[in-house]
């Protein structure tokens, strides 16, 4: 849902002025807004035979409208991944996240730093922290986290779709993870 809002962000329409602004701020984009740019995707041909959501929803409200969305499309969910780590592991992998904005190519200042500081490996250009990775940002999307999102947990367990993932370690090791929990047989 981040490239996707990030996408819409730099559109030259009114809607990407407006998420322009609620991203700088750390807010989350509203319910609807989110909702419809989310029932346009999962209808894209390349969701036709499945998708992964990451980032939607993030509300019991989007919750409720994406169970509609896929009940009206004949399709359902079939697990909820819920990635346990603690939020000053978060703030480190977060802030520390920089981007080429033409090659697309991105790096972690500590964790896969490029091999001259602050220079994309590949294109030569200079990296840049985006507006919604600086900590400031990150820690108001904690706040709007535990207000909105948390509530997401019980409702995704009562309905016997939540897997919980330790999400510290390497991609791989966590990755393995999550397709156990995933899996039929799990």
């Amino acid at each position: 849902m981040g490239d996707i809002l990030r996408d819409k962000k730099n559109e030259n329409s009114e809607l990407g002025r407006q998420l322009k602004t609620i991203m700088a701020e750390g807010k989350y984009v509203p319910d609807d807004v989110v909702i419809d740019i989310m029932r346009e995707r999962i209808q894209a041909d390349d969701c036709r035979d499945g998708f992964i959501l990451d980032g939607f929803p993030r509300t019991v409200a989007q919750a409720d409208a994406l169970e509609h969305m896929l009940e009206n499309l004949g399709l359902k969910l079939t697990a909820v991944v819920h990635l346990l780590v603690d939020e000053e592991r978060l703030v480190e992998r977060l802030s520390g996240r920089r981007i080429a904005p033409k090659s697309g190519q991105e790096y972690h200042v500590k964790f896969r730093p490029p091999k001259i500081a602050g220079i994309c490996d590949v294109s030569g250009e200079p990296l840049i922290q985006r507006e919604d990775d600086q900590e400031a940002t990150i820690r108001k999307r904690f706040e709007q986290y535990a207000q909105q999102t948390t509530p997401l947990i019980g409702y995704y367990e009562r309905k016997g779709l939540l897997r919980e993932v330790e999400a510290i370690g390497d991609f791989d090791e966590v990755s393995a993870r999550i397709r156990h929990e995933i899996s039929p047989a799990a």
